[in-house]
């Protein structure tokens, strides 16, 4: 497990958030709680935690929801706490974004052991709704993108593409995910679609769209923020 993570609990029920306080914070991790749903929604923003466990049954939202409100704007992993034990949740909870998923009651020991393995597999990204380079800002909580301090119109397929380099920035979003994630299983070889779109965006966000510094190519791959 990686020491020093930050991991946010958002679970209506204070004994479990005790259990799993005291489990991660004993390994060396950096805990925040939330009791319900707006305000797990609200530290997010605030902690920038590089993990989320997250409880189905919370009595504001469907946690079915909040993890697709997560999932509109980053990548980190989430773990979900559920005391539903049947197949067609599970499917429905890894579809929709979930890393893991751990039925109630559990023990302190698996607990630690899905944590350690989705912080292994994600690295120590954080969530963090606002990405800041230069003169670029991207603000994915009001869907905002400024250049300069302005405000720049972009149309809802441009963001798209933005926004979903954004969740990974810093890293390659192969060219099939984009068009996959964006257009559908179907455009996975319409590869033109989405040059004609980074073009767009370079326009628009790009001091020297010709040779840009935020939107890079990576040749026969796909695409970095930087």
């Amino acid at each position: 497990m990686k020491s020093g993570s930050r991991i946010l609990i958002i679970d209506d029920e204070a004994a479990v958030r005790n259990v799993i306080k005291m489990t991660l914070a004993s390994v060396g991790h950096t805990i925040a709680e939330a009791s319900t749903a707006a305000e797990g929604l609200v530290k997010a923003n605030s902690f920038h935690p590089n993990l989320i466990i997250l409880d189905l049954g919370l009595p504001d939202m469907n946690g079915l929801d909040v993890l697709k409100s997560f999932r509109a704007w980053t990548t980190i992993p989430v773990v979900v706490l559920t005391v539903i034990d049947d197949e067609r949740t599970k499917v429905t909870l890894l579809d929709a974004g979930a890393d893991d998923y751990l039925t109630k009651p559990f023990g302190p020991e698996e607990l630690s052991a899905r944590i350690r393995v989705a912080l292994r597999h994600a690295g120590m990204i954080e969530a963090t709704p606002v990405f800041e380079s230069g003169h670029l800002k991207v603000d994915l909580n009001k869907k905002a993108v400024l250049v300069a301090g302005q405000l720049v119109k972009l149309t809802s397929t441009e963001y798209e593409v933005l926004s979903r380099l954004v969740r990974d920035h810093g890293k390659v979003v192969s060219q099939v995910q984009l068009l996959k994630e964006i257009w559908g299983t179907t455009a996975k070889d319409q590869g033109h679609y989405l040059r004609i779109y980074i073009n767009q965006l370079r326009k628009k966000i790009e001091p020297n769209p010709a040779a840009p510094i935020h939107i890079l190519t990576e040749s026969g791959v796909g695409y970095r923020l930087v």
